[in-house]
């Protein structure tokens, strides 16, 4: 995900802030995200109405928030279990 001088306009934006004061100044910002990008409003919105006190919160939000295009590969885990039959790597002694 990349904010694209959003970090810096949020950083510079007075704290504390509803979401709606955010959405308001900020909202139609984009972040750019792994396939697309989505608009910093869109994110935000689906949390409700929220204070921030610091920008730092924001950010969380917005990782947190974001469409499942800013995730990369969808229902990827590499801490799969492994399946039946398979037998996975060998421990290894240091």
């Amino acid at each position: 995900m990349r904010l694209n001088g959003i970090d810096e306009r949020l950083e510079r934006h007075q704290y504390p802030a509803t979401s709606e004061e955010i959405i308001s100044a900020h909202g139609n910002a984009t972040v750019e995200l792994v396939d697309g990008s989505e608009r910093l409003g869109d994110v935000l919105e689906r949390f409700g109405d929220q204070t921030f006190e610091y920008p730092e919160e924001v950010f969380d939000t917005l990782r947190a928030g974001v469409c499942h295009r800013g995730v990369g590969r969808r229902f990827y885990s590499d801490r799969d279990p492994f399946t039946t039959g398979e037998q996975g790597p060998q421990p290894v002694s240091f």
